[in-house]
């Protein structure tokens, strides 16, 4: 990952939190969600990379539910299983995403997108 690509996440992680002050978001809800889009770009990054193109984030809020989108040019789709190698030092993070976005009583798919495919988070905007 490039210095560059590397300094995108935080930059996405502080305009993720202020659309999500803005909209008056729950802060429990909208800690959830910024981990889960950090750990969305940041894999769209460390996986797509700079070849696949900049990765887009979209959060959209409409008839009661957020929805946070990370697009990327990369057309291998991610594994959402529980089937994590402990000795493994990564490969955990879209579990934990997988938890914390059920445990808000949302939803976390992948689908396919032009050549690459978008990871989406929809959880209720309570």
């Amino acid at each position: 990952m490039t210095e560059a690509a590397a300094s995108a996440v935080p930059g996405g992680r502080t305009s993720l939190r202020r659309v999500l002050e803005r909209w008056r978001i729950a802060p429990e809800l909208g800690e959830a969600l910024l981990l889960a889009g950090t750990e969305l770009l940041s894999n769209a990054i460390r996986h797509a990379g700079d070849a696949a193109g900049s990765p887009r984030v979209t959060v959209t809020l409409a008839d009661g539910w957020l929805q946070l989108d990370v697009a990327d040019g990369d057309p291998c789709m991610p594994c959402f299983g529980l089937d994590v190698d402990g000795e493994a030092e990564s490969g955990r993070g879209l579990v934990i995403v997988s938890f914390l976005v059920r445990e808000v009583g949302g939803e976390l798919t992948a689908f396919r997108a032009g050549s690459g495919k978008v990871v989406r988070v929809r959880v209720p905007a309570v």
